[in-house]
């Protein structure tokens, strides 16, 4: 069944609205349950001595009831906001949790080159930056999982068991399993359960301790110690209390995870059109003698995040995951029942490195550009198309050796990144590659002079997948480097003192990324609900539009206006030219990224009218449109032919 990107998101976050009501509740039972505990004891130890009557007034005490209750919200809302603010690192963190191992771009280990080769495959096929992938050397099981809190900060984790036991289109089923929790919004849900749970937890885990420090005071065996009894019991029930309310959460992680995993499925069979991969990844799982289970200690707490079960033990009722048999029988209706028996992992030995071959490529012929489509273009974003996984395949087997060679290691990233940015007039050449001598980090320079004259002869069309395969690296650098990287980008792109379309496009994309992992930053809060509400950013990101498509005022204004027609607003008039500079889009852009996902729907849909007006899309244009749509958290595959 076909998705949509724009409803998937609205979903996903009427998902967390849910999830965070449903807690909520949860936790307004715990204060509730928490303050009849806490009266109850409060009235044992206000008891009169000689006639054992409790003293009601105690046991009311407003005092008190506002205590548990400030207490239980402290402890439950404390807890949850430190796990998050642990995870605040991003899918980097919780790999390593995991005991995921960063796989090193220019690895020679031929299982994990064919697993890299898979994911660039989809992220550049899905219009995303490539994400940091991460194998679990010590887990035999067949599983994968996806996390971050956005797509700039996305890594994917496999383990061992499933890179070297699935065969290529097994595995690239998986991976384009995962690419759907990415683009689907999923991945944020995912950590808010693990703080939410957390909190909850950890009322359960103070009753546990007040239980046990009860007991080794002697306060559960002396008999004439009857003063420790009272505080026996309000462990106990907090630990109770604590237990029972992580029991309801897991019951509602269970509930959400397995929706959210059918779609997954269903994405990935929609993205490479090759039902018998992630079906067959699900069959081996059924087969394999370890399935998918992960062994590492803290799987349980992230048990929803990944592709198959990763726990074993637990009632049809809290599993994070349909059964197995319920998704391959989605998948492939003819299946008889029976799982192939694998009795241990493959050898490690996976056939074919490269991209399989691409039938009916739809780019064009090496340093030649198609004229890309917009037809599709927005129904598009966040759902790749089998051709655009073709398209991607294809891109990365027609790629210089040196150039991908490079991508894949810090030094080598940055110099593909320098080289991209350097300008073809003699001049501000000059001035560029004199800036990079002086300022550039050691060997990054020479590097930068070496690589210049292959990057030179690359078809336009690949300038941005090769920013998305060199992102991985360059999130490897320090602090200090990615600054200095950062002005160094800067420096070039103003060399000559104008900013072309292609530089302010790998700009945006660049900065994006390194600001999620860096920075922190997460996709904007939702605060327009209305399409009035983003009238004078949209005015300005359409008249950009009208004026880069043609500089000619009066076609400038045909565009506008076509575009403005798909707007359900009041007639607008282009604004003049120079209300329109780089300055202008980015601060619209970061108002509209703080729309509602069907009003970016409209915004992109606006865009592509817009630049299609004179009926020629340039490679220019196709990567402009593709920043914008990345700025505002819409990840659109390739335009292709």
């Amino acid at each position: 069944m076909a998705t949509d990107f724009f409803q998937q998101q609205d979903v996903a976050r009427r998902g967390t609205t849910r999830l965070v009501v449903l807690f909520s509740l949860a936790v307004l039972a715990i204060v509730v349950s928490v303050e009849v505990l806490l009266a109850a004891t409060m009235g044992y130890f206000g008891r009169d001595p000689y006639t054992g009557a409790i003293d009601w007034a105690a046991v009311g005490d407003p005092r008190l009831l506002i205590l548990a209750t400030l207490g239980t919200l402290l402890v439950v809302g404390g807890g949850s906001l430190y796990k998050v603010a642990q995870l605040r690192g991003g899918g980097r963190v919780i790999a390593e949790e995991l005991g995921g191992r960063l796989v090193d771009g220019s690895t020679s280990d031929p299982v994990e080159r064919r697993l890299l080769n898979v994911v660039e495959e989809m992220a550049i096929a899905s219009g995303t930056s490539t994400p940091p992938v991460y194998i679990m050397d010590g887990e035999a099981g067949i599983n994968a999982f996806a996390a971050g809190f956005a797509p700039q900060d996305a890594v994917i984790g496999v383990t061992r068991g499933a890179a070297t036991t699935l065969d290529r289109d097994e595995l690239q089923g998986v991976i384009a399993h995962e690419f759907s929790h990415i683009l689907n919004g999923d991945m944020r849900l995912n950590i808010r359960l693990i703080g939410l749970l957390h909190g909850i937890f950890l009322i359960g885990m103070i009753g546990y301790f007040i239980l046990r420090m009860s007991f080794y005071s002697g306060g559960g065996r002396s008999r004439d110690n009857k003063g420790a009894l009272p505080i026996l019991v309000l462990g106990a029930g907090l630990a109770i209390v604590g237990f029972a309310g992580t029991f309801f959460g897991n019951l509602i992680k269970a509930a959400v995870s397995r929706q959210r995993e059918f779609l997954a499925d269903s994405s990935a069979v929609q993205f490479t059109r090759h039902p018998g991969g992630i079906a067959g990844a699900l069959k081996k799982i059924g087969g394999f003698v370890t399935g998918s289970r992960v062994e590492n200690p803290n799987a349980p707490q992230a048990s929803h995040m990944f592709f198959g079960r990763a726990t074993s033990g637990f009632s049809a009722m809290f599993s994070t995951h349909p059964p197995l048999g319920e998704r391959i029988k989605r998948i492939d209706p003819s299946w008889d029942g029976e799982f192939p028996e694998l009795l241990e992992a493959g050898d490690g030995t996976p056939g074919t490195l490269g991209p399989p071959g691409a039938v009916g490529f739809a780019g064009g012929e090496a340093g030649k550009s198609a004229s890309p489509n917009l037809a599709d273009a927005v129904s598009q974003v966040g759902q790749p198309t089998p051709a655009h996984v073709e398209y991607a395949a294809e891109l990365i087997g027609r790629l210089p050796e040196p150039v991908i060679a490079a991508a894949h290691e810090p030094y080598g990233a940055r110099a593909v990144v320098y080289a991209l940015l350097l300008d073809r007039e003699p001049g501000p050449r000059r001035l560029q590659l004199a800036h990079l001598e002086a300022a550039a980090d050691d060997g990054v320079y020479e590097e930068t002079v070496r690589l210049a004259p292959v990057v030179e002869r690359l078809d336009p069309g690949m300038r941005l997948p090769v920013l998305d395969i060199a992102l991985p690296a360059l999130r490897s650098l320090t602090t200090e480097q990615v600054e200095r990287f950062q002005e160094n980008v800067v420096a070039l792109v103003e060399a000559d003192e104008v900013i072309d379309l292609f530089e302010w496009s790998l700009q945006r994309i660049l900065l994006r990324d390194l600001d999620a992992n860096f920075g922190g930053m997460g996709p904007g809060r939702v605060k327009h609900y209305s399409i009035s509400g983003v009238h004078s950013p949209l005015a300005v990101l359409i008249s950009v539009l009208a004026y880069v498509g043609d500089r000619n005022r009066q076609a400038a204004e045909h565009a506008f206006a076509e575009a403005w027609q798909v707007l359900p607003l009041p007639p607008e008039r282009l604004l003049p030219h120079g209300e329109c500079t780089f300055d202008d889009l980015d601060s619209a852009l970061v108002e509209l990224d703080q729309a509602a996902p069907q009003l970016k729907k409209k915004v992109l849909e606006a865009a592509v009218v817009c630049i299609n007006a004179d009926r020629e899309v340039t490679v220019e244009e196709a990567e402009l449109l593709r920043a914008v749509s990345a700025r505002i958290n819409c990840p659109m595959p390739p335009l292709i032919g």
